[in-house]
């Protein structure tokens, strides 16, 4: 297919070969001209997926719904009929990165005007002044030797304690005998002073990663920011990161596969083959499962959202089933064989990416300023 107008010149601008039609006889370049706009940058690069010979309708047709299909196609040499793994991965995997950097999933924002709102409020600043008092009377309650008028003074304090909570115009009444939302704490420490002093009397081998881990966590509390705001943090992070995850454990998924299976059969690079077919599978099913997320939030029908939820569930399942149909395929074992060595490899692999996953939240997480 022509992707711009023909030169009325018949030299080849790549080899200088004479070029009697659209294509140079000698080199093989289109004769066209040079000159394009700007948009032709993303327009070429989509065209050559989606409009030659319908070539990308079919890898992706195969793709999802025909397991270890391409794989198996490529490996036994027809590698004109659909687009070479590769190239198929990179533009699957592009297409994902364009959608979560122009609508992402998740909103996460540790934004200091939140603190500043909530330090500002006045059901807060009483909640903390309550607080502040109730701990000030059970520490003088545990001193040993109280005289009779501290005890007098302590019990009308207590009363005038217990009326003001009573009173509370803001919502029912505060139990102060509960943790505050905002008193938590890390490995049992409310503040760093507290998590340092501990750490340099018992540290650890992995003190290396635990303690700065500590420092932020510690550092968003001083902040205002609660602890279900950190856990989802990590969470919505690792949903962020699974792309890049996909990504980085390409080569290492590939690696176990090659542990398990024939050497002298099988080769590093026909792994690697059928990685990138599977790792091109779970991007596609990540971003349909980001649109359809995406698609339950702005549609307020409750029906609908259900629906879309288990779409989304049955998503997942098929991303697993997917695996042992592929690998069942590519690699011709038998059927319990096959479903052994699949569950183990799966384990593995599993166990390891969520290791991968759960490093890139926390370095994200270390980052949060």
């Amino acid at each position: 297919m022509s992707h711009g107008k023909l030169r009325e010149e018949k030299n080849c601008l790549n080899c200088g070969h004479h070029v009697e039609e659209k294509f140079c006889p000698n080199c093989g370049q289109e004769n066209t001209e040079n000159r394009r706009p700007f948009y032709y940058l993303f327009t070429h690069f989509i065209e050559d997926f989606t409009h030659y010979d319908g070539q990308f309708w079919g890898t992706i047709k195969n793709l999802l719904f025909k397991p270890g299909k391409l794989t198996e196609t490529y490996l036994e040499g027809k590698r004109q009929q659909f687009v070479p793994p590769v190239k198929l991965y990179i533009f699957i995997s592009f297409i994902t990165f364009f959608w979560f950097a122009v609508f992402p999933p998740f909103k996460i924002n540790f934004d200091d005007t939140n603190v500043v709102s909530k330090l500002t409020d006045k059901k807060f600043i009483d909640k903390v002044n309550l607080g502040i008092t109730q701990k000030m009377i059970d520490s003088i309650k545990t001193q040993p030797n109280i005289s009779q008028e501290d005890s007098v003074a302590i019990e009308k304090l207590s009363e005038v304690f217990s009326d003001s909570i009573g009173v509370n115009s803001y919502g029912p009444s505060l139990n102060l005998n509960e943790k505050m939302e905002d008193d938590f704490d890390f490995g049992g420490y409310k503040t760093r002073k507290s998590y340092d002093s501990a750490n340099a009397k018992n540290s650890g081998s992995f003190d290396f990663i635990k303690t700065p881990i500590a420092h932020q966590f510690f550092e968003l509390k001083e902040k205002g920011v609660k602890k279900g705001d950190i856990l989802k943090n990590l969470l919505e992070t690792s949903f962020h990161n699974l792309p890049k995850a996909l990504f980085i454990y390409l080569p290492i998924f590939a690696f176990f596969l090659w542990i398990f299976h024939k050497k002298k059969k099988w080769w590093y690079f026909d792994h690697g083959v059928f990685t990138l077919h599977y790792f091109a599978f779970l991007l596609l099913n990540i971003l349909f499962f980001a649109l359809l997320f995406k698609a339950s939030k702005v549609i307020g029908i409750s029906w609908i959202s259900t629906v879309l939820y288990f779409m989304m569930a049955a998503i997942a399942i098929y991303s697993v089933l997917y695996f042992f149909i592929a690998h069942h395929r590519v690699y011709h074992t038998h059927g319990m064989l096959s479903f052994i060595i699949g569950s183990v490899l799966f384990t593995v692999n599993f166990i390891a990416f969520m290791f991968l996953v759960i490093g890139l939240a926390l370095v994200s997480f270390l980052m949060i300023h």
